[in-house]
């Protein structure tokens, strides 16, 4: 069909958003906060139709910190990972952002009254007959790249994480709300040049040179945006930099994370390849799975 246009919502961004934003006095009539179910389904409304969406997918984080993004970069979001105090005792955590990974069995810290909503979303976008796709052992980012790479129509993709500025080409666009839901930027290439001088394709190359703290990655020390995005422009990609006759204080500094890297025993791979592998994961080894849990929706 000509005029489809596929929605995918990175769902735990924005029910924390809607958790943390939508007074708590939206409650149940016994008194329970469901102000996260309210504020989601609330933004999902506003998104189909400023898009023009016909299909929509709510992609769900069965695992927020796989433990193989664990094994290649160790400080992976490691501050966001609950201890025995955040966790109450014999409280059960859901599977999702805000709970438990399925098959890494980690908590998130997470406000306990944003826990407890995160199977009513489920069960509310599942009596809505919205598609709600997950595997287990990879995050919501990961079902995104994959549907987005394989979509054989026009793609908008709702979530307030910049790492998925990395899907961004001809028919793929961001709908960027780190800035709020009412303020939502529509991110493509001309976007991501005029903010950072480089296209969604080198964005890969681009954030492992710059490094994100939030998610504990750790880039390449003393490489900033700018450093990085010159780099992009003159040599391309990452492969061009590195085989560049570069020297001075940044072929040191490329240099040093690299070794960096070797003397941590990461099997000689460089710092940079390790984060690409993180951020590069995004290709079709989910498509059938993710086919067959949207046939079954």
């Amino acid at each position: 069909m000509a005029d489809r246009r596929l929605l995918l919502l990175d769902t735990s961004a924005l029910y924390f958003r809607a958790f943390f934003g939508v007074p708590k006095t939206i409650t149940t009539t016994d008194g329970r906060p469901v102000n996260a179910v309210r504020g989601l389904l609330d933004f999902i409304a506003k998104f189909v139709r400023d898009t023009g969406a016909t299909d929509v997918v709510c992609c769900w984080d069965n695992d927020w910190r796989p433990d193989w993004r664990v094994s290649l970069v160790p400080s992976y979001k490691t501050h966001r990972v609950a201890g025995p105090a955040d966790v109450p005792k014999g409280v059960a955590l859901p599977i999702g952002a805000g709970g438990r990974g399925a098959a890494s069995g980690v908590a998130e810290i997470a406000d306990q009254e944003l826990s407890v909503q995160v199977p009513w979303i489920a069960a509310v976008l599942a009596a809505a007959g919205i598609a709600v796709v997950g595997a287990d052992g990879y995050e919501a980012d990961d079902v995104i790249g994959t549907l987005a790479a394989n979509a054989d129509c026009p793609v908008d993709v709702v979530t307030s994480d910049r790492d998925l500025f990395q899907v961004v080409r001809e028919g793929v666009r961001l709908v960027y709300v780190a800035k709020g839901i009412s303020k939502a930027e529509y991110v493509d290439d001309a976007w991501l040049t005029d903010k950072y001088g480089i296209t969604g394709a080198q964005y890969v190359d681009f954030s492992v040179m710059r490094g994100d703290p939030s998610d504990g990655l750790p880039g390449v020390a003393g490489i900033g945006e700018k450093t990085a995005a010159g780099l992009l422009t003159q040599y391309h990609d990452l492969e061009g930099i590195m085989a560049a006759p570069l020297a001075g204080a940044v072929a040191a500094k490329l240099a040093a994370a690299v070794d960096t890297v070797i003397a941590n025993g990461c099997e000689c791979e460089p710092l940079l390849a390790t984060d690409a592998a993180i951020m590069e994961r995004h290709s079709d080894f989910l498509l059938d799975g993710l086919k067959a849990a949207m046939t079954a929706t």
